[in-house]
């Protein structure tokens, strides 16, 4: 038999979660803690992935009690326990394995440009994810650094499609920042239809994983460090960048009065910005960086999540409030740039 609890983390049958992560506990402290980096295969038994995924036709039952099978509803479900992980999913759906996800990093870490960091089973084994670390840092000032990271997830309910995105994130304090880069993506999405396979092992082709996405970040962000800004416009980019709708963010601009509980986030937003040590930093005191890595920090390290799957999915997911939050941070910094 296999759980879940409150984090939405697998539960294996010893009580363990279906989760590792390198020389450090992440995710409440659950999961295994190993000391040197995997290969796939040991990942995959690691986090038990190594669960297959098959696709039936939905069946139909008539008032009569005769059947009827559908040409256009299936269902997936898992193979070693017949959990199933997605009740309606179209004919044109092709199950992805999981063990696609790693053949996607493998492309990568067998030419030694990255290592395998976390991976983890989340609900019943209807999504899951991979993390891999790249080698290089982003340097911004002098020593916030800033490491770079592929993350991947993917359902096998039908809910969405593959992500992969690259995702720098902050030595310090574990921030995680992800950043529109002007000149290539950072992400990709493959639906679950025919030739997915094939697409998800060009994934990091068309992500550009090279020498040019450190460079354009490196730039950026030491560019956003070189541009000061007061007290009181940190407080208002912040109101600028946490408005929720287009709405909200008019009021913030006409100065007009807030509901309480917007105000109360973008006080706490901008007292994480005022009094974190890691906002304290040349490279991120009173500057556009420190503005973007306050919004960034505060969603990363501060505000209250109900479990780990909702915090990975506001803050890794382009449908996430904290990654929309992020961005739109993100985007006013840009805009401000000389």
């Amino acid at each position: 038999k296999i759980t879940t609890m409150a984090h939405n983390l697998e539960q294996k049958t010893d009580g363990s979660a279906s989760f590792f992560s390198v020389k450090e506990k992440a995710w409440h402290g659950l999961g295994k803690v190993l000391d040197k980096c995997p290969t796939s295969e040991e990942a995959i038994i690691l986090v038990n992935l190594n669960y297959e995924v098959n696709k039936r036709p939905n069946i139909h039952r008539l008032p009569s009690g005769a059947e009827i099978v559908s040409e256009n509803s299936f269902y997936t479900y898992r193979a070693d326990n017949e959990a199933v992980l997605g009740d309606k999913v179209g004919s044109r759906y092709e199950v992805i394995q999981n063990r696609n996800a790693f053949d996607f990093f493998d492309a990568i870490v067998g030419k030694g440009e990255a290592i395998y960091e976390t991976a983890g089973v989340l609900g019943k084994g209807e999504r899951i994810f991979v993390t891999a670390k790249l080698p290089d840092y982003i340097e911004v000032g002098k020593g916030d650094l800033i490491e770079q990271y592929i993350f991947l997830t993917m359902s096998h309910d039908g809910s969405g499609a593959i992500v992969a995105a690259f995702s720098p994130q902050r030595v310090v304090c574990q921030n995680t920042l992800n950043a529109a880069l002007k000149n290539c993506s950072n992400m990709v999405k493959i639906r679950h239809t025919t030739n997915a396979k094939e697409k998800l092992l060009n994934a990091h082709k068309i992500m550009g994983i090279s020498n040019k996405l450190k460079t354009e970040l490196e730039g950026i962000f030491n560019a956003m460090a070189k541009v000061k800004i007061d007290d009181k416009q940190l407080k208002d980019l912040i109101a600028k960048a946490m408005s929720p709708t287009a709405e909200v963010l008019s009021k913030v601009n006409a100065k007009e009065e807030l509901s309480t509980r917007f105000e109360n986030m973008v006080n706490d937003v901008y007292g994480y910005a005022m009094s974190h040590s890691t906002q304290q930093m040349d490279a991120t005191k009173g500057n556009l960086y420190g503005f973007y890595n306050s919004v960034t920090g505060y969603f990363q390290n501060a505000k209250d999540f109900k479990s780990a799957d909702d915090k990975l999915e506001s803050i890794l997911l382009p449908t996430g409030m904290g990654y929309k939050r992020q961005q739109a941070a993100f985007d006013l910094a840009m805009s401000m740039m000389p």
